[in-house]
């Protein structure tokens, strides 16, 4: 059987292949694109998160873990984002590499299959760690009395096992994907991924939205009705509600809208894969470009949760000159 051999993102050569490989290749080699518009913005972007996420996520984590030696519960859930962003910007360098190289995965399957695995489980723990912060504020400073007796280090650290666990499981089907030299990227959708891609819009960006909304309005509406906090430190906590769901948002919810639209478009047109093609190879750049944006919590999320903090910024100010 012929088919369309692809090289670097364009077509360059003619192979004849078996049947068996070429059923199971033409459907990643039916669509052709080109990696070229974003390859300078993407190695840009994954660089730069490299180099800010590595000092701001070690820093949280060193932080954070000294708050759970002294029983603070929100502490466990931010030390264990920290950890999870960390082994995230582990993987940028691959990356990276593998964009040099249009796309191409050039350092063994198997390597990439673990690279895949951190890479999406990063995204969707770091979502669950958020909502769990924002449960454990809302619980904390809504029911600050009724909560004395659930809120513990030990139930937070059952939760974040059970986070990763659960997470690891779901995305443990990336060992079984096919070797192929785009690693984790199949061109065109088929349905599987279809399905996938509504479960991941809705389990893993819309409930968390929800949840993350409605947490820290209920937390600046009880808040704003308390006389034994002055107008200034109201101020702060609206403030850092608005970061906390303007940066779920700017960071997770173009890639998902994206992730949704193909899904959709695959469910209307699964019949014409042409069009579906046609479709996902012009919003391929965009969804690059969006999958980008996600990394960037990596670097925000530091900076809200720790170094906002009033109480962290007075102790690293009081550290630094000490380390110097």
């Amino acid at each position: 059987m012929i088919i369309f051999a692809l090289s670097r993102g364009k077509v360059t050569d003619l192979k004849f292949l078996p049947p068996s490989m070429a059923s199971s290749n033409s459907s990643q080699d039916s669509c052709t694109v080109s990696y070229e518009e974003s390859k300078i913005f993407l190695t840009v972007m994954y660089s730069s998160v490299c180099v800010l996420g590595l000092p701001t996520n070690c820093f949280t984590a060193w932080f954070s873990f000294l708050q759970v030696l002294q029983g603070n519960v929100l502490a466990v859930y931010i030390f264990c984002l920290a950890i999870c962003e960390l082994l995230y910007v582990a993987t940028l360098p691959f990356w990276i590499v593998y964009i040099r190289d249009n796309h191409e995965w050039t350092m063994g399957f198997q390597t990439c299959r673990i690279i895949a695995f951190v890479f999406f489980c990063n995204i969707y723990v770091s979502i669950l760690f958020l909502c769990c912060i924002s449960c454990d504020r809302f619980i904390a400073v809504t029911y600050a009395l009724e909560s004395r007796g659930y809120r513990h280090v030990k139930i937070a650290v059952f939760i974040s096992i059970a986070i990763f666990f659960i997470v690891g499981v779901v995305h443990y089907p990336v060992f079984e994907m096919k070797e192929n030299k785009t690693c984790f990227e199949t061109l065109p959708m088929d349905r599987k991924i279809a399905s996938y891609s509504y479960s991941r819009f809705v389990v893993g960006f819309a409930i968390p939205l929800s949840i993350i909304i409605f947490t820290n309005y209920k937390i600046f509406r009880s808040i704003k009705t308390s006389t034994s906090l002055s107008a200034r430190q109201k101020a702060k906590v609206k403030y850092l509600a608005i970061s906390i769901v303007t940066t779920f948002l700017v960071c997770f919810a173009p890639y998902h809208f994206v992730l949704l639209v193909k899904a959709a478009a695959f469910s209307y047109y699964k019949a014409e894969k042409k069009k579906v093609c046609a479709l996902e190879t012009e919003m391929n750049t965009s969804s690059m470009v969006f999958l980008c944006l996600c990394t960037f919590h990596s670097i925000a999320d530091p900076i809200i949760y720790v170094l906002a903090n009033e109480s962290c910024r007075n102790e690293f100010s009081f550290l630094i000159p000490q380390i110097l």
